[in-house]
């Protein structure tokens, strides 16, 4: 299952930059994660300040 952001995310983009399928992107209000492009590594929930991302 892939991985997700809640709405605890601060949109610092630490995140975008750790994913290796370029799965992550700014959404606008906070940052996303495509569902279809993430390979659930867990890399971006490692560099997450907030601790907003988890398995969906």
């Amino acid at each position: 299952m892939a991985y997700v952001i809640s709405s605890e995310c601060i949109s610092c983009g630490a995140c975008e930059g750790e994913c290796p399928t370029s799965a992550i992107s700014n959404g606008g209000e906070q940052y996303v994660i495509d569902a279809n492009t993430c390979i659930d590594c867990g890399a971006c929930e490692g560099v997450c300040p907030v601790e907003a991302i988890s398995q969906g």
